[in-house]
């Protein structure tokens, strides 16, 4: 980790932080379906327009593409249409924070799907923590009369993060593949746009809806060019260098973004247990990571 992979990687979670404040200015306008397709269709377009200037082929062959599809419905539609839908019912800081457990389920799904990486000592505690640390976030406030919609939103939020762990698991097709990380970006986003498409014919049907606010089409353009198209070109390059274990730091400073920026621009607020939780959360995603641990 040089100095200049610290800095994409402070780059990454600014881009990533911000997705969850551009989703909840989105919904002012568009229904969930409608943004999801609107975010992969853009990202999905400025990444093709980047392998064709850096002279890369997209992907070609059934595995290739049988590969892109798989991370284009656990890595991109069904992830994020889970934390869209569950930023109607919680803050976009929180659902940033509960987002930060996917590294939680990607050991825990790799561990009951792979043969080669399986729970270290380490990795049990810190699944083991993170998940205390979801205990705590929602608590039994969340279980309370009148508080059924913020636990419906957790319980979205933290489908997108199994969802993701599971990505994680399919990822090794597209290594098999022996896709580019560019190309590959390219192709699950062309992919995840064909998904959502017949669900936005079928329930939004955007020619019925009013017309959306200048915010809102302001905040879908930036979702799909920043927090999509240039952090996966971010991610991947992490990844590149580093190792996703190192990559996989982003989601420490993630929600510092979205927190700063729900506070500061939206006026959320979030409850005392919500930031321990967090602070739970963040103490497993260091243990599973171990180097802190190792150092000392």
């Amino acid at each position: 980790m040089t100095p200049r992979i610290w800095g994409v990687l402070i780059a990454l979670s600014v881009v990533w932080g911000t997705s969850f404040f551009f989703a909840a200015v989105s919904l002012t306008g568009f229904p969930p379906f409608t943004i999801v397709l609107g975010r992969v269709a853009i990202a999905a377009a400025v990444l093709a327009v980047a392998c064709h200037m850096l002279g890369l082929g997209l992907p070609r062959g059934r595995d290739a593409w049988l590969a892109c599809a798989g991370m284009g419905f656990l890595n991109n539609a069904l992830p994020f249409s889970l934390i869209i839908a569950g930023q109607q019912h919680i803050p976009s800081g929180l659902a940033a924070v509960v987002n930060a457990t996917t590294p939680v389920f990607a050991v825990l799904c790799a561990h009951a799907l792979t043969r080669d990486e399986k729970l270290t000592a380490n990795r049990l505690a810190g699944a083991l923590t993170g998940l205390a640390g979801v205990a705590l976030l929602a608590g039994p406030a969340a279980f309370a009369a009148g508080h059924g919609s913020e636990l419906l939103g957790i319980a979205l939020c933290l489908g997108a993060s199994l969802s993701y762990g599971l990505s994680g698991v399919w990822a090794r097709r597209v290594r098999r593949a022996g896709l580019a990380p560019i190309p590959a970006a390219t192709g699950q986003c062309a992919c995840s746009l064909l998904m959502m498409l017949p669900l936005v014919l079928v329930f939004d049907r955007p020619w019925q809806l009013p017309a959306p606010p200048g915010a809102a089409v302001a905040a879908l353009i930036a979702f799909g060019l920043l927090s999509t198209a240039l952090a996966y070109v971010l991610f991947y390059a992490i990844i590149e260098k580093a190792g996703a274990t190192n990559a996989m730091l982003v989601t420490l400073l993630v929600p510092v973004t979205a927190l700063l920026l729900g506070t500061a621009v939206l006026g959320e607020a979030l409850a005392p247990r919500h930031l321990a939780g967090m602070g739970v959360i963040a103490l497993g995603l260091l243990l599973i990571d171990g180097r802190v641990f190792r150092a000392r």
